[in-house]
């Protein structure tokens, strides 16, 4: 059977946020060849030419997320370029690691700011235009740190735990319209930027702890957004999908 059948994405239109590199240009790069049509935000300057790389009428747009007040105008720009936002898929994160008692009222601001706030009012803005059309799909990406405690992430086990259960929230008044919300939550994930800092003896003793021995790839959780973002998932909804190879059942 054609998996086109239950995966493809024709027509769609997809917006991404931290699409330049890691998990983000594998969520890109998977839902292009499914069929979509991508938007990949990024605030590197980077993000033009690496939508540039795809065949087809893609679009990269630089923007910062953490200007909120600018969210429903990025919407307003992909609805005016292509008429439509079917899909938006928050990827967009940061993590500032400190101990919980020297956390920095900076630092706690600056993560929930871009992990939990921006990705909120992104979905509210794309939620506005899903409900006319009466389709969505949303999907966040939060992280094993959503549901278990991990030293020195305070703030972002906060940001991360919050973005699930607004998810959870969103899903609930929008399933009316259409429009799913669901999250998904990785374990490490071997980006470029994880494997600096996932290194040595810090790696080997992180892996040592999920019992599939190994971190995830960006295209095993790019597989996860491609499915919960198809037809077929449209009876999955407010769900927090957890790829970390069962280290939060330890």
């Amino acid at each position: 059977m054609d998996i086109n059948t239950f995966f493809g994405l024709k027509g769609k239109t997809a917006l991404v946020t931290g699409a330049s590199a890691g998990i983000g240009l594998a969520i890109c790069e998977l839902l292009h060849q499914l069929g979509a049509t991508v938007v990949m935000v990024d605030k590197d300057p980077q993000v033009g030419s690496q939508a540039s790389r795809l065949p087809g009428k893609h679009l990269g747009i630089v923007a910062d997320l953490s200007d909120i007040a600018a969210l429903p105008g990025l919407v307003q720009q992909v609805v005016d370029h292509y008429g439509r936002i079917d899909i938006l898929v928050n990827n967009a994160g940061i993590g500032i690691l400190e101990a919980a008692a020297e956390v920095k009222k900076e630092s706690w601001d600056a993560t929930l700011l871009v992990n939990l706030t921006a990705p909120y009012f992104l979905s509210q803005a794309a939620g506005e235009y899903m409900a006319r059309q009466g389709y969505g799909r949303i999907v966040n990406i939060a992280s094993q740190a959503s549901v278990i405690a991990l030293e020195n992430h305070a703030a972002y086990c906060t940001s991360k735990a919050g973005l699930v259960i607004a998810s959870k929230v969103l899903a609930a008044e929008w399933g009316k319209f259409g429009i799913t919300v669901n999250t998904i939550s990785p374990t490490v994930v071997e980006t470029e930027l994880g494997k600096r800092y996932w290194q040595g003896d810090r790696a080997t003793e992180m892996k040592a702890k999920i019992p599939a021995g190994r971190f995830a790839m960006p295209d095993e959780i790019a597989a996860a957004v491609a499915w919960l973002v198809s037809e077929k998932a449209g009876m999955v909804t407010g769900e927090n999908l957890i790829v970390d190879g069962g280290y939060t059942i330890v």
